[in-house]
């Protein structure tokens, strides 16, 4: 049935490198320790120069992670000047420290893997190495770190045993990565050579024959070659055919039942390849497409497919806290083994430390567990020293801890040691939470006292001890909670479960007196309670107090009303003081206006040259009518009375006018809003934008045209459109935003439309929660960029620095710092918040920006109604008393163009206009116009 000759002749490689075993990897540490024996006299000069620069930055590296332990970076930065070095024990020490801080990279894992398996020579060393394995392989799930082992485990074949250790690696790389897809190929692979090789030595030489011991081993080894077949194709993986096109070639007769797991794989494989090929052409890190391959697992129920695309998903996006607890959930709700579920907890607090919720499942998991009380501890520990970003977070872990210990008390002994140690970590949690947090934070993060009331809780209730409560209960009200009703009704519920009536009666008179927030309430539960319990002259004392008591909070409420009720008078008073000198300085500006222009227009020509040549009467109508066809563009003054002056401009007025005619008409072709970028907030007194926008993006790409926007009179209002040649150059231009122009931020964003598009946002900043980025604020105004640059990247990568400035350009003292990722954003803000900088104290917190205020579509509408009656109204709407100034020609609309019903525009088919559309559609009216119309008529 088997071809015995195609297990013999396969891999005579493979079975080469066995029988030499690690004599390669010792010829190959003994070349790397001769290494610069052979260099010249210059050669040496030269690396030594080096040398001495690696020292420095090594001792200064050093110096650095004595400070700052966690800097991850810095870590990665010795490491590779320590393995150029070649400082091997130093490079072992530094490693073996990043590991204990850090789950390491698949890069970092192998490069050491790597230089310890040079080193190694002896027995002994090869243990160390195979130890150094086992604690790579828990980090990541890497198919890569796992065929690195098993081959590794190869070398050692020839000692006692090693075969069955070799097969015992590749059974449990099976196991960890052999449903990988797309890598696990390697491993099917590679095991299958490693008993193909086995086999070979199997064989008898020519012309032997086996004996029937001989015939068996070959026989068994044979079938653990078939089984091996028969597991690789019942698993679905990518290039199946290939595989079985090699079991054809193998097996005389291919089995049925590896067929049918076949047939089986490829069906899940087709299924899953969808997925597949969203991985493939994805953009790391690929978490929505692993989002969705994971929905597919989970609904399809397998457990290892399940797990194995979890780890594939968080190999990629180890940093994500939301996908580890989703991990460490699905493995304690539904597989719960005890040493996957402790590992995948362990690696989840490691890759996301500043997680307080990954750390409380963690310890509840240990506990679900059954794992030693010291561990926990230690578990816990860990935990306080991760670097949790609120106050608050430290609250629920203590509660958490807390909890755990709570559980481990059995309170019907009246003493024991678990009670005292849950005691001892109350009292630790309540100082902790008062000393090291309100320190660091400014706030306990534990205002309402929810630890000191589950401590009075539990010994009022559990331990029988209710002065202890009452002890503690107090503490809480002298935290500031006195004047909380809520506070004096949890206590009283406490004192009437486990108390008597008199602490009761008392702790309700002291509710009476102290409450600020809901008195009524704290009234009507103590007169509840001398109804129950109270005797006459009890009864009488408490409607006396409470009745004493509201009527000062009356009185109290009504002189605050009557002191707001004075401070809005005096509010409006002021409003209408500055209305009444508003009006007051229109009426001047308006009575300045309408007064008769005689003087001031012949000031004016007089300044400018003018010759002034006025009428003694009012004309005839055919002299006004010669006049309109000697002049069309003389002017008509407010009450029909022409004014003949004749203007004789100069040429430099002419060539100011026609400069200014030509600035204002500048059009934009909006076919063209891809090719261009609007650039604002220039300097008004820039003397040529054209030439110096110019050289600013003639370096982006070639420009078509620049069109700066004038005023009336001619001068540049800040703003202009940069039209190029090619859209990339535009969508490139944009990485200019904000850059300094003249001492002020210059802003360029796309040229869209925003009647058209409304909701386009230039602001190209995020405005929502960045856990990778830090707000810093408190900064001197003299802060530089680059000084703060060097303050902050000593705490982590940086990936940018960002000064907040007003308009002008001049700094706010705020800041944002990205950083490469959440953990050296949260040590940064540990680190830097509350540092003196020029003796300025800054705050450093993750940025977080607050929502903007949103105006209703409701009260958009309204305000655009106002805008628009007084648009066509004036300011304060039509007045009863107000004249029409216009003419009534001109108020007559001409009946094919419209007509009214009810005081509503109507057009030809009858449909109702609003008042926008009459603004719109009614065409603006030249001084010649309006001379035109009053002639024909």
């Amino acid at each position: 049935m088997f071809s015995f000759e195609s297990g013999l002749a396969a891999f005579p490689a493979l079975v080469r490198m066995m029988a030499t075993g690690g004599r390669r990897r010792s010829s190959e540490s003994e070349e790397l320790e001769q290494g610069s024996s052979g260099e010249s006299e210059e050669e040496m000069e030269d690396s030594s120069e080096d040398d001495q620069e690696n020292e420095a930055e090594i001792q200064r590296l050093e110096e650095q992670l004595s400070i700052s332990v966690y800097d991850y970076n810095c870590h990665v930065d010795l490491i590779k000047l320590l393995r150029q070095e070649g400082e091997l024990e130093k490079l072992r020490s530094a490693r073996q420290k990043m590991s204990e801080l850090f789950p390491l990279t698949e890069e970092l894992w192998l490069d050491w893997l790597k230089d310890e398996i040079r080193m190694a020579g002896k027995a002994s060393d090869r243990e160390n190495v195979y130890e150094l394995f086992e604690k790579a392989i828990k980090d990541y799930i890497c198919p890569e770190i796992w065929l690195e082992y098993a081959q590794y485990s190869i070398g050692g074949i020839g000692q006692q045993g090693g075969i069955e250790k070799a097969r015992g690696i590749f059974d449990r790389a099976l196991t960890a990565v052999g449903l990988h897809m797309t890598k696990g190929v390697a491993i099917w692979e590679a095991f299958r050579e490693f008993e193909n090789a086995i086999l070979g030595t199997l064989q008898p030489s020519v012309g032997s024959i086996l004996t029937p011991e001989q015939q068996e081993m070959v026989n068994a080894q044979l079938e653990r070659i078939h089984t091996l077949f028969k597991r690789q194709l019942g698993v679905p993986l990518l290039d199946m055919e290939t595989t079985y096109a090699e079991y054809e070639e193998w097996a005389d007769e291919p089995n049925k039942s590896v067929t049918e797991v076949y047939k089986k794989a490829q069906q899940q494989m087709e299924k899953r390849k969808p997925y597949e090929e969203n991985l493939l052409v994805a953009d790391p890190p690929k978490l929505a497409e692993y989002q969705a391959y994971i929905d597919f697992e989970v609904k399809d129920g397998d457990p290892a497919r399940i797990q194995i695309i979890f780890e594939r998903a968080l190999s990629e996006n180890c940093l994500v806290p939301e996908l580890w607890a989703r991990f460490t959930l699905y493995l304690d709700r539904q597989l719960k083994i005890k040493d996957l579920v402790v590992s995948a907890h362990e690696r989840a607090v490691r890759n996301c430390p500043w997680i307080v919720g990954l750390w409380k499942r963690y310890l509840l998991a240990l506990e679900r567990h059954q794992v030693e009380h010291k561990i926990i501890i230690e578990t816990f520990e860990k935990a306080l020293n991760a670097g949790f970003i609120q106050a608050t977070d430290y609250v629920e872990l203590w509660q958490a801890f807390l909890d755990y210990l709570r559980r481990r008390v059995n309170f019907s002994q009246d003493s024991s040691q678990e009670l005292e140690e849950l005691r001892s970590a109350f009292s630790r949690g309540v100082d902790y939470l008062k000393q090291d947090i309100e320190q660091r934070f400014g706030e306990s993060g534990d205002p309402s006292c929810t630890i000191l009331q589950n401590w009075a809780r539990i010994e009022a209730r559990l331990c029988k001890n209710i002065q202890k409560a009452r002890e503690l209960w107090d503490r809480i009200m002298t935290k500031g909670n006195a004047t909380y009703a809520n506070m004096w009704l949890e206590y009283y519920n406490l004192e009437r479960a486990h108390g008597d009536p008199q602490h009761c009666r008392k702790a309700l008179h002291r509710a009476v007196q102290c409450t600020t927030d809901y008195p009524e309430h704290v009234c009507d539960v103590l007169l509840a309670f001398e109804r129950l319990e109270g005797s006459l002259e009890d009864w009488d004392l408490a409607v006396e107090k409470t009745e004493t008591r509201l009527n000062r909070v009356n009185q109290q409420r009504t002189k605050a009303a009557e002191k707001e009720a004075l401070l809005t008078k005096q509010e409006e008073e002021k409003n209408v003081q500055r209305k009444k000198g508003r009006s007051a300085k229109k009426a001047a500006k308006k009575a300045q206006k309408q007064a008769l222009p005689g003087d001031k227009r012949k000031a004016d020509q007089e300044e400018w040259g003018v010759e002034i040549d006025q009428p003694n009467k009012k004309p005839r109508a055919g002299e006004l009518e010669e006049a309109e066809e000697e002049d069309m563009s003389a002017e008509c003054g407010l009450f029909g009375r022409e004014n003949n002056t004749k203007i004789l401009e100069t040429p430099a007025l002419q060539k100011q006018k026609a400069v200014a005619a030509t600035r204002n008409k500048v059009l934009h072709d909006n076919s063209k809003d891809d090719l261009t970028v609007f650039v604002s907030n220039l300097s008004y007194s820039m003397p040529n934008p054209e030439e110096r926008l110019k050289e600013v993006f003639e370096s982006i790409g070639q420009i078509a045209e620049i069109r700066p926007i004038y005023s009336n009179r001619g001068l540049f209002r800040g703003y202009c459109y940069v039209e190029f040649q090619e859209e990339k150059a535009a969508a490139d231009a944009l990485r200019l935003d904000r850059q300094e122009l003249e001492g002020r931020p210059m802003f360029v964003s796309p040229c869209v439309d925003k009647a058209k598009n409304p909701d386009f946002k230039v602001f190209r900043y995020s405005t929502s929660l960045e856990k990778h980025k830090v707000f810093i604020s408190g900064l001197p105004f003299s802060c530089t960029k680059e000084a703060l640059e060097e303050i902050c990247k000593e705490h982590g990568t940086l990936k940018e620095i960002r000064l907040v400035t007003n308009r002008s350009g001049k700094p706010k003292g705020l800041a944002y710092a990205e950083y490469e990722n959440e953990a050296q954003a949260s040590q940064a803000v540990l680190k830097m918040d509350g540092m003196v900088v020029k003796d300025h104290p800054i705050s450093v917190a993750i940025s977080n920006p607050p929502q903007r205020k949103q105006t209703s579509k409701v009260e958009a509408s309204r305000s655009s109604g106002s805008l628009l009656s007084r648009q066509v109204y004036g300011a304060r709407g039509k007045g009863r008393t107000q004249l029409a100034l216009v003419p009534r020609a001109l108020q007559r609309l001409p009946a094919s163009e419209a007509n009214t019903e009810n005081g509503t525009l109507r057009d030809q088919d009858g449909n109702s206009k609003g008042d926008s559309s009459i603004i719109k559609e009614t065409k603006k009216m030249t001084n010649a116009d309006f001379a035109k119309m009053l002639l024909k008529k």
